[in-house]
Formats: C-alpha cells, sequence, structure tokens
C-alpha cells in the first residue's frame, strides 16, 4: 500500500489541474496550520502563491463520508447561494468529493481572520464591548438567509412536507434509540405534542446550527457564519431559537443568545431586516432543539462506543446529556 501524497503536493496537484493550469504557470501550495472544525472534519490553512487565486484559505475536509449529512458540493452550493444573497460567508473557490486528494471531501474557502473558539470569543466580545452589535448582525443575517427562494437551493436541501412534524419524528425516533432511557426526554417529547404549532407559512432555507463556535468575529464585530452541512429547507424560527440555546452560551448566561445579548436585540435587528417573528413558535423549537441536541450528544457518544466514529470529543459528549435535559425542563417551566 502506498502512502497518501503529501497534502501540499496533493492540494497543488489538484488545483493545477482545477484551474487548467500549464506545464510553465507557477503555484505553490502550503499548509501553514489547522483551526478547529468541531469533533467531525478538519480545517488546514492554505498559502497560494502563483494561479489565479493567490492568498490564504483554508480546506475543510470531511475524514469519511459514513458521516456527510450534505456532501461537500452541496454544502458549498448553498455557501455561495447565502453569500450571494449578503449572507457572511467565506467564498469557496473549489470542492472535491475525490477522496484520494486529502483522505476525505473537501472544498477549499477564504481564510477570514477572527476568534472562533468561543470562550477566546466572548473575551474578545467583552473587550471590545460588541455583543449587541454581533447580535444585530446575526438578526440581519438570519432575515436574509430566509429571504431567499428555497427553489435555488441544491435539490438535496429538501423541503419535508411538515418540517415541525419532521422535527417531531426525528427527535421520537432518536429518544426510542438510546442506549438507556431518559424520562426527562420523554416527558418534553409529550409536552412538544401536546404544544405542537401549525406547520410554517412559508419554508425557508434555514442554516440549523449559527452558534458561538460556528462564527468568526474580530474586533468590529461578526465577520463569518461557518459549518453549513446542516442547512435546509425548514420553520425559519428554527434558526432563531438553535442560536439561544443555553449549551452555546458557556458561562454568559445573562445573555441569552450565545452569551452575546438579548433575545430582544435580536428580534428587533430580525424583524427590522424583513424577517417575520413568532414568539409562540419561537418558544416551542427552543425546547425541540434543545432536547434535539441532548439526544444528538447521546448519538455521538454511541458512535464512539460502537466504533462507527471513535474520538474522544464525541465520547465527552455523553457527559453533558443531563445537562440538556434540565434545560429542556427548565424552558417547559419557563413557558
Amino acid at each position: 500500500m502506498t502512502d497518501r501524497p503529501n497534502p501540499d503536493d496533493a492540494l497543488r496537484d489538484w488545483l493545477r489541474a482545477t484551474w487548467q493550469l500549464g506545464p510553465d504557470d507557477h503555484l505553490h501550495v502550503g499548509v501553514v496550520g489547522q483551526s478547529t472544525a468541531g469533533a467531525r472534519r478538519r480545517n488546514l490553512v492554505l498559502e497560494i502563491t502563483g494561479g489565479p487565486r493567490p492568498g490564504r484559505y483554508v480546506a475543510t475536509v470531511l475524514p469519511t463520508a459514513d458521516i456527510a449529512i450534505l456532501s461537500m458540493v452541496d454544502e458549498a452550493a448553498i455557501r455561495m447561494l447565502a453569500r450571494d444573497h449578503g449572507v457572511p460567508v467565506p467564498e469557496v473557490i473549489g470542492v472535491s468529493v475525490d477522496e484520494s486528494v486529502l483522505g476525505g471531501q473537501f472544498f477549499i474557502s477564504e481564510f477570514i481572520a477572527g476568534e472562533t473558539i468561543p470562550r477566546r470569543l466572548l473575551r474578545l466580545v467583552r473587550e471590545h464591548d460588541i455583543g449587541a452589535r454581533i447580535v444585530g448582525q446575526l438578526g440581519e443575517a438570519f432575515a436574509r438567509l430566509h429571504e431567499i427562494d428555497p427553489a435555488l437551493a441544491p435539490a438535496a436541501i429538501g423541503a419535508p412536507p411538515a418540517p415541525v412534524g419532521a422535527a417531531l419524528d426525528a427527535v421520537s425516533t432518536v429518544i426510542d434509540n438510546l442506549l438507556q432511557p431518559e424520562p426527562a426526554f420523554s416527558y418534553a417529547l409529550r409536552w412538544l405534542r401536546e404544544h405542537r404549532p401549525t406547520e410554517p407559512p412559508q419554508r425557508r432555507i434555514v442554516h440549523a446550527d449559527v452558534r458561538t463556535g460556528n462564527i468568526i468575529v474580530d474586533h468590529t464585530g461578526l465577520r463569518s457564519i461557518l459549518d453549513w452541512e446542516t442547512a435546509k429547507v425548514g420553520d425559519p424560527m428554527e434558526d432563531l431559537a438553535w442560536v439561544c440555546t443555553r449549551m452555546w452560551r458557556f458561562g454568559e448566561d445573562h445573555f441569552t443568545v450565545g452569551g452575546l445579548g438579548t433575545v430582544d436585540q435580536l428580534r428587533d435587528a430580525y424583524v427590522a431586516a424583513g424577517g417575520t417573528w413568532d414568539e409562540q413558535r419561537f418558544h416551542w423549537w427552543r425546547v425541540l432543539v434543545t432536547m434535539r441536541w441532548g439526544t444528538g450528544l447521546a448519538g455521538q457518544a454511541a458512535m464512539h462506543l460502537d466504533g462507527r466514529f471513535s474520538s474522544v470529543v464525541m465520547a465527552a459528549s455523553g457527559r453533558r446529556v443531563a445537562e440538556l435535559a434540565y434545560d429542556a425542563l427548565t424552558l417547559i417551566d419557563a413557558g
């Protein structure tokens, strides 16, 4: 068995073919570092000299297609669609499903300077007092995303016939397959069914994972929204609820929106940019996404335990399940 090529050389050869460069055209690609990409993916920071697009970029690599939510091709397409409609997203300059190049599907996007690691990001926000500004920018970005005609999205990002019903069914299935029973989740599921809202009057493209950790921030505010692998067509209120989940506040619990600011600030910016806010649907989705993340963490731990994707990050996910069960019950009580 031959060793996989050096990533510098492999990316250079792939870009040379993608850009249709001749043998005399200069092109050099250097992997100069790695940046965090969560439990599922890895990011290689690249310096490219020569060719039509010299500069600093990031290659986002999915280690195995077995854990793909969207293909890298579809994720790149939805990123560029959002970018074209004014959502702050890094430009994608190339995408590949050829796993022989880097050991997995990947795309290359522009490097955006700033902070992503939550606790460091929140320290930066406090230092420059820009939390309210970022929440306002998030509200505007959500409104722009939710304005996009879903017909423009890749076919893989199809609309379920009933987003609310589909979300309930998915959570119910996960609960039925937990490694051990969780009574709090069963109770929350019953509450969700009893308080189920009508299906959304408009189904729009939603990111479904905007949170502290999936955004880039610098001293000027929001620079970019990352990780679009969960994008889909659904209820816009799901996006607004998800960013308010307590898990994303990292100790800054007095600021409901990702430890950055308040729900009022998010609502005002969203409505001012053309979005439609529904308080009842917002609360229902807050309960559902909290419970869904709790069951998702249980699923990640199960993937480590049964060997599908061995990772200490996936294993550690299991210790947070009880916390999410508590959060779901707290939200129900507050409602």
